[in-house]
Order: C-alpha cells, then structure tokens, then sequence
C-alpha cells in the first residue's frame, strides 16, 4: 500500500483499521470455508446446515404442548420457530414424535 507524505497520522490509522477489520473478515470467511468443506459441518446441529430439515417444532403458549408442522398444513406458514422458548426445526416426523412432539392437527 502506498502512503504519500502528506497523510497525517490520524488519517493513516483510519486506513489501517480499515485494512485490518478488511483482513479480519477475510480470515473468518476463508476459515468458514475450510470447516464446511472438510466435513466440520457434521459438528453442527442438522438443522442448521440441512434446508430439507423443514419441520416446525412449535411450542403452544397457552398449553405448553410440543406440536409440531409440516408443510402443506394450515398453519405451517404462521408458525414462527423461537429457540429461545425451546422451539426447533425436526428432519423427519419420526425424529419429532421421538422427541416427544405430536403433529399438529390442522
């Protein structure tokens, strides 16, 4: 990289920020990258990698029922999945029922 004199000192730290935050983003992509494609994807959830693990496991608010949904079912497009109240997403219904999830009846 080329500096001309006349850049002052505030203006070339400004620069090197940018240069290093630049870097940083191309190391984590890069390094995500190389996990994928090594198989270091098998550490991670299913559900997060694998698009046909489409299943809504969904939790009632006023029962606290496990129900889950599957596509083509009435309310399979409303259904919002929220990990943070232990809601997920299954890869089979076997997988659901195994975890104690009934299919939903509409």
């Amino acid at each position: 990289m080329y500096f001309k004199s006349t850049i002052n000192r505030n203006e070339l730290t400004a620069v090197h920020a940018v240069a290093m935050s630049n870097f940083t983003l191309v190391t984590l992509l890069i390094s995500g990258a190389v996990f994928m494609a090594t198989g270091g994807y098998t550490l991670l959830p299913r559900q997060t990698y694998d698009q046909s693990c489409d299943i809504k496991g969904n939790i009632s608010i006023n029962s606290g029922a496990k129900i889950y949904h599957v596509r083509g079912q009435e309310n399979y497009a409303d259904t919002i999945i929220r990990t943070e109240y232990g809601e997920r997403w299954f890869c089979s219904e076997t997988e659901a029922r195994a975890a104690g999830w009934r299919k939903a009846g509409r």
